[in-house]
């Protein structure tokens, strides 16, 4: 199949335009059929990615399904995998079907909350797979639209705060990050990023505007696409805009915007800024594990002193994304190993970790801690599940949150032992606030009279759950079948260093 990429990536997109086109009216029947159409096309999705992924030669560390052909005459429509690539591909794909089976008790707008979805799963997919400089661009720009209006229309009480904070933070650093692609195309005479990987920008020292560049262009360059990335991922201190925006999200906005969002950033670390503008990436290597180690440790703290469930899930966020920058920036297989590792395992739990708030939220209304206690009593599978998750947000053995924290981890000691030993120090951190909430939530008597009546898991509830309590388990056993798919490009990408 010539055009797998383009049908994966624009297949969502058919979903949402048959469902505008096609199911009429607001009553209950067209949001039912809505809903189905939605789950079917992300299903199908999913799909024809595991087929790729089965056609997928893994002994090839470049890319491959390449498509290229020239659109409006100018416009260079590229697409292709590489290991990196078609993991958080299939991580998207993956997340989206669970997604919309959670969302089925929406009534709200329910065509327009499923188009939204459904055009953002597109423009997801198309960040990781696009070759072009400009198509990956507006790819990674217009999915602050879908997720724009998920926050600001179907939010909480403050979701328009929340939202255009959301827009304006990381819309400020994609316009630097603009100017720098214009600048590298200007330079270059090329928006293809095959070429621009094997293109040498220039780092001799200069002086710009009377500032001293220590690495030249390349000073600039990276600190165009950090402005970006680093809002994106997000690492200290651009990370305000994140607590907000999951508070206020919906339960399936705060799955897509962890699960998936979040990696687009460190996925841009990875094609751009190391191996695009590695002098600069070196020099400013001790600088990223100093705010990354920032994030780790003090993200920790506040979150040990939130009362909000998806508030200190959210800051969780942000310190495990900090393990992601390091390892990224370890520049060694360890440590690149454990940073994609990290983001795919970070997937899984957060997004679990989110839909299990979302499960008492919808029967209780409150996400405050202290409104729960005890629900052991009246929800042992929700506790067990809850379980599972918490112990891989810590990084326990035998779940998959310990293969990346560990594998960072060991990355980072070969680059420098102080930061990973402070890093190590988010381990023990992350422990006492995610137990914190899992004792005061599931432990004790069950005596509030709220919660008294409360009802264990549906068979829905449990076909979202499950399979993230499944994949923790089995890649913290068997870590080595999701290695396998990235670590030869990302080996590649080493050599290309040296």
């Amino acid at each position: 199949m010539n055009f797998i990429l383009s049908l994966i990536t624009f297949l969502p997109l058919l979903g949402a335009t048959i469902i505008t086109l096609f199911v009429q009216g607001s009553d209950l029947q067209a949001s039912e059929n809505a809903k189905r159409v939605s789950l079917v096309t992300s299903l199908f999705v999913l799909l024809l990615s595991i087929f790729l992924l089965f056609q997928f030669d893994f002994s090839n560390p470049g890319f491959q399904f390449v498509e290229e052909f020239l659109w409006l005459g100018f416009f260079n429509y590229k697409l292709g995998v590489d290991g990196l690539s078609i993991s958080l591909v299939l991580l998207t794909t993956f997340i989206m079907p669970i997604v919309f089976l959670s969302s089925w008790g929406v009534n709200k707008r329910v065509k327009e909350f499923l188009i939204a979805f459904l055009i953002l799963e597109t423009l997801m997919i198309g960040v990781f797979v696009s070759l072009d400089l400009f198509l990956f661009y507006v790819f990674f720009e217009a999915g602050l639209i879908p997720m724009f209006l998920i926050i600001g229309i179907w939010g909480g009480k403050d979701r328009v705060f929340a939202s255009f904070k959301f827009f304006l933070y990381t819309l400020l650093g994609s316009i630097l990050m603009l100017i720098a692609m214009i600048f590298m195309w200007d330079v270059s005479g090329t928006t293809d990023i095959t070429k621009l990987l094997n293109f040498n920008f220039d780092y001799k020292p200069m002086y710009f505007l009377g500032i001293y560049m220590p690495v030249g262009i390349q000073t600039l360059l990276w600190l165009a696409f950090f402005a970006s990335f680093a809002v994106k991922l997000p690492m200290f201190p651009f990370h305000t805009w994140l607590p907000d925006a999951h508070v206020q999200a919906p339960t399936a906005g705060s799955v897509v915007l962890a699960a998936i969002l979040l990696k687009m950033g460190g996925y841009g670390f990875l094609r751009f800024s190391v191996p695009m503008f590695y002098e600069a990436s070196l020099y400013f290597q001790n600088f990223v594990f100093l705010l990354s180690v920032i994030a780790i440790v003090y993200t920790s703290l506040i979150a040990l002193a939130q009362t909000d469930m998806k508030k200190l899930i959210a800051y969780s966020s942000v310190a495990h994304m900090g393990f992601v920058t390091m390892g990224v920036f370890s520049f060694n297989q360890q440590g690149l190993d454990g940073a994609v590792f990290q983001m795919i395992s970070h997937g899984f739990i957060s997004a679990g970790l989110f839909l299990v708030v979302g499960v008492v939220y919808e029967r209780t209304s409150s996400r405050d801690i202290s409104s729960f206690g005890g629900l052991i009593n009246n929800m042992p599978s929700y506790a067990f599940v809850f379980m599972i998750f918490t112990l891989g947000n810590i990084g326990l053995p035998g779940t998959s949150g310990f293969v990346g924290e560990f594998l960072t981890l060991i990355g980072l000691f070969k680059e420098n032992a102080i930061y990973a030993a402070l890093a190590t120090l988010g381990v023990i951190l992350s422990a006492c606030y995610a137990l914190f909430l899992y004792k005061r939530m599931i432990f004790g008597d069950l005596i509030k009279e709220s919660i008294k009546r409360i009802s264990d898991l549906s068979l829905r509830e449990k076909f979202c759950l499950y399979p993230f309590v499944i994949l923790i388990v089995f890649l913290g056993f068997y870590p080595l079948i999701v290695l396998n798919i990235f670590s030869p490009s990302l080996e590649l990408l080493i050599e290309s260093l040296e």
